[in-house]
């Protein structure tokens, strides 16, 4: 039996998403540490919003890292195991690089801050877009992004399940791909709720800043092994560590392709989403062939995936 944990990143947050979570003193005492960290109620932030707050980038990172180290801390008190390997989605990468001991937490929250206001920055409000692709392959996708460009940047964003892409760029470059896209077929290609063009060629700018905030923070071995976005591999060296923390800013999320590693290479049969939420879950569960997909999205999900595992490791 292998456990590989899978943290969300940007996305999964809502207000009162730590509610089902009142029996673990740990999450909130993980709250009370990134607060104090940040100089920032989070606490207050998730529990009572407002949701427009919450969505701003430059909460929505903090918060959704503490987040995910709040219930990966309420699993380990719970009595759940430490898992044989991880992968972060998107920001979920720094929180998976937190549990493995790799970064420091407090130092992790004021990096992710770092990088949220410098994606903020690096394009004008209004400018960037991002749209949400149903029913094409990734080739269908390349093909519409490159015939859309003319001139601009729109690229995969997010390859997150079979069928479900998102595209990033210029505002106006994207909506000339989703056009591409329902030519092509899209079941579905709709604009999203959200201004910074994550994963393109337009964070470009917000590479130096996260760079010199990474360069000053101490990274240590693993305790067990993060796949990274970027090459869907993992590296030991601190150096490379921070090469593909900052390359993943302008490079897309191959989601596919760490699910299918996290069974085929590191043998996962369990895979574990650890933070609010069910987003991750979803899409493993249509990208796995027969690792066991489950969520930690409560105090209850908390103890039935342990009694799960468990039960798996006796049978």
């Amino acid at each position: 039996m292998t456990i590989a944990f899978v943290f969300p990143g940007q996305g999964s947050q809502s207000v009162g998403m730590l509610r089902d979570y009142a029996g673990f003193p740990d999450v909130r005492a993980t709250l009370d540490e990134a607060s104090a960290a940040l100089g920032t109620d989070l606490w207050t932030l998730i529990d009572a919003g407002p949701e427009e707050a919450l969505g701003l980038t430059v909460n929505t990172q903090p918060v959704m890292l503490a987040a995910d180290i709040a219930v990966y801390r309420a699993w380990r008190a719970a009595g759940g195991p430490a898992p044989d390997v991880a992968a972060g989605h998107s920001l979920g990468e720094y929180a998976a690089l937190v549990a493995a001991g790799a970064l420091p937490f407090a130092e992790a929250l004021r990096i992710v801050r770092v990088r949220a206001e410098a994606m903020q920055a690096a394009v004008p409000e209004g400018q960037g877009g991002i749209a949400a692709v149903l029913g094409l392959d990734p080739d269908q996708i390349t093909t519409a992004c490159r015939d859309a460009a003319q001139g601009e940047v729109v690229s995969a964003a997010n390859l997150n399940a079979p069928g479900q892409i998102v595209i990033s760029g210029h505002r106006t470059a994207v909506e000339r791909a989703i056009a591409g896209c329902k030519a092509l077929g899209a079941k579905r290609a709709i604009l999203l709720p959200m201004s910074v063009p994550a994963h393109c060629a337009l964070m470009a700018p917000a590479e130096a800043p996260l760079g010199r905030a990474l360069a000053g923070v101490p990274i240590a071995p693993a305790a067990f092994p993060v796949v990274h976005n970027v090459t869907v591999d993992t590296t030991s060296s601190s150096d490379d560590v921070r090469g593909v923390l900052v390359r993943q800013l302008t490079h897309s999320v191959r989601w596919i392709e760490t699910v299918q590693a996290l069974e085929s290479r590191y043998g996962a049969t369990h895979i574990v989403e650890c933070g609010p939420g069910k987003v991750l879950h979803g899409l493993v569960r249509r990208i796995a062939s027969t690792a066991v997909s489950h969520t930690l999205s409560g105090e209850q999900a908390i103890r039935d995936t342990i009694t799960a595992i468990a039960q798996g490791a006796g049978a």
